[in-house]
């Protein structure tokens, strides 16, 4: 398929204690590596760290020293995933924030490296009760973990996010890219003055424009015409290793036609049983955010496809 529409993906690790093939880095990495290899010069590599360590003396030592093991073989980003801030706490039951300080020496060598980081912080509002237009709330019927209104003493949202401006502040020359809209989708004035207080900080649209389609067209057609550099198309979409039910590719297929048509074109449609006019962009714009922009806040992205 990668060869077929041409097309160049990014491969993210992420570490989650809730599944039995993500819950330690091993074989997640390994296969992920394999499968770098094999899509020759097709997907990129996006490497992480085991967050759960964080208790140990040696934690930030030990993930600097995988994240350049990584770096070495060409991995092109980091990520941080939301059970930091959302799920992990200390000794004392405190929730451990994307700006606690023994995160620091990892995103300095991020920098130093000129990797850029990938930060999934928070999670929709639906998480913390909130029912905005478009919501679902089977996911969090289904996964419970990050119902954070069902958790006693659990940050509000806002506080993880001010977390995340602050590591944003405390590290300038690190490039951060803020996965499903920043996980601000919903509050699209509130991103856009983090968007002008951060110079280092851009958003990708994983999983999010199913949530765009509820609010007014010009509104988000604006938003992306005035931010149309910082903006990175994302999917979230997953094909696990030992996948081969061409169902799941068919699948990614229909997603990148569905937000194509929506970003592309001004058809009325159905997005998900969501009645939606298409916002029309500019082609300048879509070659930024289909191409451009992930080219400058992920260099090396673009591999040299065979």
């Amino acid at each position: 398929m990668l060869e077929r529409l041409h097309m160049h993906v990014l491969d993210i690790l992420y570490v989650d204690d809730n599944d039995s093939y993500l819950k330690a880095m091993e074989p997640e990495r390994t296969d992920t590596r394999n499968f770098v290899v094999s899509s020759m010069g097709r997907a990129q590599l996006c490497t992480t760290f085991d967050p759960f360590q964080f208790n140990h003396g040696n934690f930030s030592r030990e993930a600097i020293r995988g994240l350049n093991q990584d770096f070495a073989r060409d991995a092109v980003a980091a990520k941080i995933w939301k059970n930091v801030g959302m799920e992990i706490v200390n000794a004392s039951g405190k929730y451990v924030m994307p700006d606690d300080p023994m995160f620091e020496p990892i995103y300095r060598d991020i920098a130093a490296h000129s990797k850029t980081l990938i930060i999934h912080a928070a999670e929709p509002d639906e998480a913390w009760g909130l029912h905005p237009p478009g919501f679902v709330s089977k996911y969090y019927e289904m996964n419970p973990q990050w119902d954070m209104s069902k958790k006693p003493g659990a940050p509000e949202k806002q506080a993880i996010l001010q977390a995340r401006d602050h590591l944003l502040a405390m590290n300038p020359n690190l490039r951060v890219v803020g996965a499903h809209f920043g996980s601000m989708e919903d509050h699209l004035d509130d991103l856009a003055a983090r968007l002008d207080l951060q110079p280092n900080f851009a958003v990708d649209t994983a999983a999010r424009v199913r949530k765009l389609v509820f609010q007014p067209r010009e509104k988000v057609r604006a938003f992306i015409l005035k931010y149309q550099d910082r903006i990175l198309y994302g999917t979230d979409l997953h094909i696990y290793a030992g996948t081969t039910d061409p169902s799941a590719v068919q699948s990614w297929e229909k997603q990148y036609a569905r937000d194509w048509r929506y970003f592309a074109t001004d058809d009325t449609f159905e997005y998900l049983g969501q009645r939606v006019e298409g916002l029309k962009l500019p082609r300048s714009v879509l070659k930024k955010l289909y191409h451009d922009n992930a080219v400058r806040w992920i260099p090396g992205i673009v591999g040299d496809a065979r």
